[in-house]
């Protein structure tokens, strides 16, 4: 039962005053949400609303959207309250150290990292080929280089390092270089949204609703779990498809939970944390289902481009001008995509290196920018390897699957830290406990069961290799232990 002792609230923020470890404190409630909107509006809304139009849920992706964003609301709340209680690096990590113990903490800071990692990987390849496509139409050719008898993605790997280096020099500066992208990429949403209404035809919103069929794309290994488990002939669209569809665009919401990562450097965070947190929530599920009515509107959702489908839906009614201009935006708006994930990546690998479970060197702060140097560097160069080799693929279900998962443990801790430290001082209460928990628990796990069987391979395998190092390192060199 060792691997169950718990770290106490008060041992978690008395951790984050020793010098060494010390994070400055420098963000405010409008930095938090700016970080989120950040993070939350960029290949969701880019990429993912073609595809998931086009393949699964038809003009009722904007169903999806709101499904997605109700789950992610009632899994905010439980964070909302958790952020501010345990003001501490870490989010789901720290969380499930202080209510359920060190292994289940260690397992969701093992799917943490597959998230994180992966996630700001794949975006900077997106942002790559943006970026590429780009210079190639103003005749600018972008060099090619070959490495083991592979192309690397040489903008890709740039990227990934300048953005690495500015996560160093400070999280102050990190936060006004997000403002400035937030409100390029906000303005193009906004464009997208308002321009849009010009060129909607009403004829494409029927059927709203597709009636359900058969596809290659959801057979074998690639249909949804649930429909395996029941026996279900798989399908697209249908009232399946949006529920499917929404289990797949839940990958547009991902950052939220991003911004309880910065707690420890967030100025009173009993109340900011919680601002931040619901207030990028909403304001980026209404832009979503705006873009996704729009978009579905102006084109037939069969034809939606996959690649860059709200560029391509202006260029389909002969407005290449606004297509160029989505273009440009979507280029500097993933790259604060890429800065937040790696941002959270490090905070979390951060709180596990202090609490002993990986190398404890790796969580000194740097003397002079106050910011972990160490382990923003590595992940730089994890994040920078796999973006060099691994190709722009269908890797959004496996991200999803690690975030749905960090939110079920997130929202069964905050019932379980209710029973056993009623006295501790809570700022944000989510409403309703336990019955928000419970609704957000049962929500998750349906979209993860609504996730494709090789997902659930890939994560299973993750896990696995989690177990070993924990058992053959963590649990050995563990502080909690030592105490």
């Amino acid at each position: 039962m060792e691997i169950f002792r718990t770290k106490s609230v008060e041992q978690s923020i008395q951790d984050t005053e020793a010098p060494e470890h010390q994070l400055r404190k420098r963000l405010n409630a409008v930095d938090l949400t700016v970080f989120g909107i950040g993070v939350i509006i960029g290949t969701g809304i880019f990429v993912l609303t073609g595809q998931v139009a086009k393949n699964t849920a038809g003009p009722a992706v904007a169903l999806s959207f709101v499904v997605a964003g109700i789950v992610c609301g009632l899994a905010a709340l439980c964070y909302a309250e958790f952020a501010s209680t345990v003001p501490v690096a870490g989010s789901a990590y720290t969380f499930a150290f202080a209510t359920l113990g060190e292994f289940p903490a260690w397992i969701i800071g093992w799917d943490l990292m597959l998230e994180l990692a992966l996630a700001a990987a794949v975006v900077a390849v997106g942002w790559s080929q943006y970026f590429v496509s780009l210079m190639s139409s103003i005749g600018v050719e972008i060099p090619s280089l070959v490495l083991f008898g592979k192309d690397l993605n040489v903008p890709a790997m740039i990227i990934i390092a300048l953005l690495t280096a500015v996560l160093i020099a400070g999280i102050k500066l990190s936060s006004r270089l997000n403002l400035v992208i937030v409100i390029i990429k906000v303005s193009v949403v906004l464009l997208v949204i308002v321009a849009g209404l010009f060129y909607i035809n009403g004829d494409n919103y029927t059927p709203f609703i597709p009636p359900a069929e058969s596809t290659p794309g959801v057979e074998g290994l690639k249909a949804p779990l649930i429909q395996v488990m029941f026996g279900i002939t798989p399908v697209a669209f249908g009232v399946i498809g949006i529920f499917s569809a929404a289990a797949l665009v839940f990958f547009a919401y991902i950052g939220f939970d991003i911004v309880a990562t910065a707690a420890e450097e967030t100025v009173n965070p009993q109340r900011n944390l919680p601002r931040g947190i619901l207030g990028s929530l909403l304001i980026c599920t209404i832009l979503y289902v705006a873009v996704s009515l729009v978009v579905v509107g102006m084109q037939p959702y069969n034809e939606l481009n996959e690649e860059a489908p709200l560029a391509e839906a202006f260029r389909a009614v002969n407005q290449p001008w606004i297509a160029s201009l989505i273009s440009i935006g979507a280029i500097i708006g993933l790259l604060a995509v890429v800065m937040i994930l790696l941002l959270g990546q490090t905070r979390v690998l951060f709180a596990m290196c202090r609490d002993g479970l990986l190398p404890r060197g790796l969580a000194k702060v740097h003397p002079k920018y106050g910011t972990p140097a160490r382990v923003t560097l590595l992940v730089g160069v994890v994040s920078l390897i796999l973006a060099s080799f691994i190709p722009l693929s269908a890797l959004a279900e496996l991200v999803n699957i690690g975030t749905l998962f960090a939110f079920v443990v997130v929202s069964i801790g905050v019932v379980l830290l209710r029973r056993t430290r009623p006295d501790l001082p809570r700022a944000f209460r989510t409403p309703l406990v336990p019955l928000v928990p419970i609704l957000s628990v049962l929500s998750c796990i349906y979209l993860m069961l609504n996730l494709p069987v090789e997902t659930w391979l890939r994560f299973l395998v993750w896990m696995v290799i989690g177990l070993v190092v924990y058992f053959g390192y963590g649990y050995w060199h563990s502080r909690a232990a030592r105490r």
